[in-house]
């Protein structure tokens, strides 16, 4: 490598970090918007964030401090300290919005199609192949969920149910691919989109999808499901359109 090729790869490296760390504060951004963290929700630990994220801890750490900066979030020290989240929009937050949406759009509508079909059919499974065994821990996750206190239970509660869902399947292949295409449709932070409306709808389906598995009434189930994961869709497509995502303008 000759001093002047050196010097250029010198350069591209910290503007490559860069990049990386820009991206995952419009990923947060959009996260913040959907409601999939709340104001003073405290973010998971960075060892947490670059795993789920897949990034290393040093973006995570640049991402945060990017955050911090436009006023998203306030990171506390100290045992009892950590990065919370102080405000859900902001006037940053169209461009970001635009940023993380905008290209990937076409990905992430074909990731939310291709859930939709894979929890109808494990919930149809479901209802076919659930056992007495499968009740208690549904029921429980339904309970957890109703009774959340806070967004982090919430979010808790609902991927236990859905795993307790696809757990009465029978098929650990079809537990696995409903949490990675969980991951794959909430931007890779695995909680859903939030509205308070939402959860009030989430919590009904919750309640009649059980009932439905659990009396073996496959159609209904898979009706039901198609129904439930439509709620993601729609905050996705809600917040593209407020952010004017889908008027060609991704800068």
């Amino acid at each position: 490598m000759t001093v002047q090729d050196a010097s250029t790869a010198s350069a591209l490296r910290p503007l490559i970090a860069e990049t990386a760390a820009a991206r995952i504060a419009d990923r947060f951004v959009t996260a913040f918007a959907l409601g999939q963290f709340v104001v003073g929700q405290r973010l998971p630990s960075l060892a947490e964030l670059a795993g789920t994220l897949e990034v290393s801890q040093t973006t995570v750490r640049q991402a945060i401090g990017r955050l911090a900066a436009l006023g998203y979030v306030q990171v506390q020290r100290g045992r009892t300290g950590g990065t919370f989240v102080l405000r859900q929009w902001g006037p940053s937050s169209d461009s970001m919005v635009r940023r993380a949406l905008g290209d990937s759009w076409g990905t992430l509508q074909e990731a939310v199609d291709c859930r939709s079909i894979v929890e109808q059919g494990i919930a149809r499974a479901a209802a076919e192949r659930a056992t007495p065994e499968d009740g208690p821990r549904i029921r429980a996750a339904v309970v957890a969920y109703e009774t959340a206190a806070d967004r982090e239970a919430a979010t808790i509660a609902d991927r236990e149910l859905h795993q307790a869902i696809a757990a009465a399947a029978h098929n650990a292949q079809l537990a696995e691919l409903s949490l990675r295409l969980r991951q794959d449709v909430t931007l890779g932070f695995a909680g859903e989109p939030y509205s308070p409306e939402a959860q009030a709808r989430a919590t009904e389906q919750h309640a009649v999808l059980a009932d439905a598995v659990l009396a073996h009434d496959p159609e209904a189930a898979a009706r039901i499901a198609r129904e439930h994961f439509g709620l993601t869709e729609g905050l996705l497509r809600d917040l593209r359109e407020r952010a004017g995502a889908g008027d060609g303008d991704v800068a």
